[in-house]
């Protein structure tokens, strides 16, 4: 039987730890190649916690345009 686990995704505290430790450019470019709408959703959300490191304007416009663009239908898929 699996357990699901409630909570945020193991990507996003990973890129919450990232973006903590001042490298806003390796969390960027990982949110950029995020699988999927819900882990940046709930990065985002994590960022809007108190205590979280303090909004950085270029990982908040990678968020906002990943999610677009994640949520945006497909033109085409690979076969």
């Amino acid at each position: 039987m699996v357990k699901h686990k409630s909570g945020p995704s193991e990507w996003a505290v990973k890129m919450l730890a990232l973006i903590r430790s001042g490298n806003s450019e390796a969390a960027i470019a990982q949110i950029k190649a995020a699988h999927s709408v819900k882990d940046v959703v709930q990065l985002r959300t994590l960022l809007l916690l108190p205590g979280a490191p303090k909004r950085h304007a270029n990982v908040n416009s990678a968020l906002e345009d990943q999610v677009v663009a994640l949520s945006s239908p497909r033109l085409h898929r690979a076969p």
